[in-house]
């Protein structure tokens, strides 16, 4: 029970540095007069608004695709975005196994990492161990 403390608050620290560092990135590359990553940037914004597909079967195919391309930064931001979408624990751990038997053993490290992300931020979250 004494360890429970700090690891929520290194959970918050690590979901508060992935979210300060994305944020103040994206804005510092957006800033710059560059066409084509701006249409990049919007276009995978669009890409994940609901359409034919819902929100939450397209964050889940992002978190496979990531898990095979074995990308840990769009791996984090993806399970984040499928929390939020409302994923449960039971589909996370489906699409980690489709992400798992489509890039093989190569993925496993992402998984551990994937899991370790999802554990701290269920911890960081208000609420989390009442």
């Amino acid at each position: 029970m004494a360890h429970e403390p700090a690891l929520s608050e290194a959970a918050e620290d690590r979901v508060a540095a992935f979210t300060e560092f994305r944020k103040r990135m994206n804005e510092r590359i957006l800033a710059e007069d560059n066409q084509v990553v701006r249409r990049f940037f919007a276009l995978d914004t669009q890409t994940y608004k609901p359409g034919a597909l819902d929100v939450k079967t397209k964050e889940l195919m992002g978190l496979v695709a990531s898990l095979v391309l074995r990308c840990d930064d769009c791996i984090s931001y993806h399970v984040a975005q499928c929390r939020e979408t409302g994923v449960n624990r039971d589909e996370f751990f489906e699409a980690f196994g489709v992400g798992l038997v489509v890039g093989g053993s190569i993925v496993i490290p992402h998984l551990r990492r994937a899991v370790d992300f999802l554990d701290q931020l269920e911890s960081a979250a208000p609420g989390a161990g009442a």
